[in-house]
């Protein structure tokens, strides 16, 4: 039964719908947070106002292209680190700090940056981690929302890879991982010849150690 961990504070708001039906997990997605003319918009915004990059990252002692576009957005003491590198935030723009604003409300929840991801088209990918970093805490509640092209989201527990599960998330839809998720499953982005579009995916967060 997939349940909600509350350690660190967190409080399921009474609004989420019913998590989703599997163990030790603690997940809730709402396919249509916002409405798909909104999302189109904010799809274009987006993608106009985010300093966009491809970095370099450390795979197995070697240097490689991520296979996809990133930026980090926050607030300034908000540094993250990541593959070995550290990131300092760019700021918040328009259209990141209204939607913080409003996923806020929804979670009630504090985010103070967010790790933006531009997957091009089905070529580009994320592979298999656990957003487990020192920065986030034990128990990180991150909301992960989606904009344009729909793209399989894939979990499995780090201790038995046969407990697996994925769910397609859709232009608008809207991820809530929290409680004990990181500690205990990893997730993944795979490559998809069928998809052609570009998807924006923003990943709220909040690191502890930013004031």
């Amino acid at each position: 039964m997939l349940t909600w961990h509350t350690g660190g504070g967190f409080q399921s708001p009474s609004s989420f719908p019913p998590p989703l039906p599997y163990a030790d997990c603690a997940l809730y997605y709402f396919p249509d947070w916002i409405a798909v003319a909104k999302a189109d918009a904010l799809f274009d915004a987006l993608n106009a106002e985010i300093p966009w990059q491809q970095r370099a990252i450390q795979v197995y002692g070697r240097q490689v292209m991520q296979p996809r576009l990133t930026a980090w957005i926050g607030d300034e003491s908000a540094s993250y680190s990541y593959s070995k590198t550290q990131h300092l935030p760019e700021p918040w723009t328009p259209t990141t700090s209204k939607l913080r604003h409003d996923l806020e409300q929804s979670c009630q929840w504090r985010f103070n940056s967010v790790l933006a991801n531009c997957y091009r088209n089905g070529e580009d990918s994320m592979g298999w981690h656990a957003d487990n970093e020192a920065e986030l805490g034990q128990q990180p509640v991150i909301a992960s929302l989606t904009l344009g092209a729909a793209r399989r989201f894939v979990m499995r527990r780090r201790d038995d890879h046969q407990q697996k599960f994925e769910c397609l998330l859709a232009h608008g839809s809207l991820l809530v991982m929290a409680g004990e998720t990181q500690q205990y499953w990893q997730h993944s982005l795979p490559k998809s010849r069928k998809v052609n579009g570009a998807r924006i995916n923003l990943t709220y967060r909040w690191i502890c150690q930013a004031g």
